[in-house]
């Protein structure tokens, strides 16, 4: 069968800042990427997303772009980048753009001519609003804390941003703003880039209205209703499908907080008139409370698991799914979703990817993870750089909705810094990743969790994940097998079969560190072949003990 290659692609993540020092100035840069290339393809990716690169002053590390056709200074150059391209399309290996255009930098000349007057021929790039009653034009809460608006006292107006004031939304309302970004896609098409992973994709169109929104916490209004997923937003997409993303053999990912299966069905159809597929959040989002994120409390497991099956069963012949556990906006993955003691850290971590990537869809790996890399649990807040953690502590330990004590602990568990510490690749100094003072403070397991160890260890997580990619090129069932869901009703196992008229799979992660007991069925004992167990374990019986974390997949033709 002839598959588009992002169906069969893994595709591994990389946090530029955080991945390889070439020169030695504590900051990750893309010649360090191009260093690295050789350990990817030796994983057996193909496709590699980075983090933005782009000219910015990283207010929110790079998400905040003033410059769409520069390369940021502390990366490199524009040879470098085309160095890059060259380099990775040599060995396989494809390169995911992240675009950024629901926002700019407050920097970006748009913005600057935008501010400058009210009649400039950029005023109408942002999103400009006369202030009600004295104040902001509504209620709404950022991201990242306190209003979306921000007061300009040069023309006595408000500004809209639904992240930080250093990034106004762009208002794609215009049409001229929308095809200056569409020329600016092609200008890196025809670089060479192989697609786009799009940042908040799904914001990029308001209800016009603007009307306030019902309030959580005595805070800030929700304004989710006015632009997720807003009135115009698949008549944009489906406008720079036909303008750009249909005119090159390129791969796409929307980044689509607050979206059902249903609205996946519009952005990721199968007639492809808007994006090859999108992310959804409803799975990493399990556990979040009247806080959001904000919580110590453990994920609720039997809700993870529905939504799973949901998003499995409701996209299948209909849409293709994104698998990821983790990525640069999450907390480390094994952390999360597994077991991060030393007992059970690489048990637990060889679990979640065989969880992940026998489900149907393109797996995703976040730098680290194929090496089980741990949470940071920082002590002090002086050791976060996140901007979207120390506004949340300040503003929600200051309103008095938590001490500060308790959010430093839900900063340890889920502040997006975690997985954002330098990538280890030795044992030696910073991990291997810089001689000079790191850009943020190393995670200090480094000396036991590192690159150089596992290369070498038959049985270490890198070796697991080289192993389970492997197994994707050759057993057609983990693309197109329909996912059943197995021993649903089951708190600790999630289990499922993967089936076509050629291959079955029979698929078994023990969540807990609990033995559970289980029956395996008949069917897959009877010339059933085991092609991948974390415990090494090739025999089974019809009633087996798994053992804690334990993973196995039966293949059966």
């Amino acid at each position: 069968m002839n598959r588009p290659f992002w169906k069969e692609s893994v595709v591994y993540q990389i946090y530029p800042r955080s991945f390889y020092d070439s020169n030695n100035d504590g900051i990750g840069d893309i010649k360090g990427i191009i260093e690295k290339l050789d350990y990817l393809k030796e994983l057996g990716i193909n496709v590699l997303w980075i983090s933005p690169l782009l000219e910015s002053p990283l207010d929110d590390n790079g998400y905040d772009v003033s410059d769409y056709r520069k390369i940021l200074d502390d990366y490199g150059t524009m040879e470098d980048y085309e160095n890059l391209l060259s380099q990775a399309h040599d060995r396989g290996i494809k390169i995911l753009m992240d675009l950024v255009v629901n926002h700019s930098s407050n920097e970006h000349n748009w913005f600057l001519e935008s501010k400058k007057s009210k009649d400039n021929p950029y005023r109408d790039y942002y999103i400009w609003r006369d202030a009600k009653e004295g104040a902001e034009p509504n209620n709404w809460g950022s991201f990242f804390g306190g209003s979306t608006w921000q007061y300009d006292p040069e023309t006595k107006m408000y500004y809209l941003h639904l992240f930080t004031k250093k990034q106004p939304d762009l208002n794609w309302e215009n049409e001229k703003l929308r095809y200056e970004i569409y020329d600016m896609m092609k200008f890196w098409c025809e670089k060479g880039v192989d697609g786009f992973r799009m940042d908040v994709i799904n914001l990029i169109s308001k209800v016009q209205s603007y009307d306030d929104g019902i309030v959580h916490n005595n805070l800030y209004g929700d304004g989710a209703p006015y632009y997720m997923n807003g009135p115009r937003v698949h008549e944009y997409l489906q406008e720079m499908n036909r303008e750009v993303l249909s005119k090159y053999d390129i791969m796409t990912v929307g980044e689509t907080p607050g979206v059902t299966t249903k609205d996946a069905k519009q952005y990721a159809n199968n007639n492809q008139t808007e994006l090859n597929m999108i992310f959804q959040f409803e799975h990493v989002g399990v556990g979040d409370e009247n806080l959001g994120k904000w919580t110590t409390k453990r994920f609720d497991f039997m809700e993870f698991k529905s939504i799973i099956i949901k998003w499995q069963e409701e996209l299948y012949g209909k849409a293709w799914n994104s698998l990821y556990l983790g990525n640069h906006d999450q907390p480390r993955s094994v952390s999360r979703f597994g077991d991060d003691s030393a007992q059970y850290r690489e048990l637990s971590a060889k679990m979640l990817v065989t969880f992940n990537q026998m489900l149907q869809g393109t797996p995703y790996i976040y730098q680290g993870e194929e090496l089980g890399m741990t949470n940071a649990y920082f002590e002090n807040l002086e050791d976060y750089n996140d901007v979207e953690s120390l506004r949340y502590f300040k503003e929600y330990t200051e309103s008095g909705l938590i001490s500060e004590k308790e959010m430093m602990e839900c900063l340890k568990l889920r502040s997006r810094d975690n997985a954002r510490t330098p990538f280890h690749w030795d044992d030696s100094t910073n991990g291997g990743f810089s001689a000079h003072k790191t850009w943020i403070k190393m995670n200090p397991n480094f000396t036991e969790i590192n690159a150089k160890e596992q290369l070498l260890r038959q049985d270490s997580v890198f070796n697991y994940y080289k192993n389970i990619i492997a197994l994707r090129k050759y057993h057609t069932v983990i693309y197109d097998g329909k996912f059943v869901p197995y021993m649903i009703e089951s708190d600790k196992v999630f289990a499922f079969t993967r089936e076509t008229e050629n291959e079955n799979l029979f698929v078994m992660c023990n969540f807990t560190k609990e033995n559970v007991e289980i029956e395996i069925p008949q069917y897959y004992l009877e010339n059933g072949v085991c092609i991948i167990s974390n415990y090494n374990i090739t025999d089974y019986t019809h009633r087996y003990i798994l053992k804690p974390y334990e993973a196995f997949v039966i293949s059966k033709n």
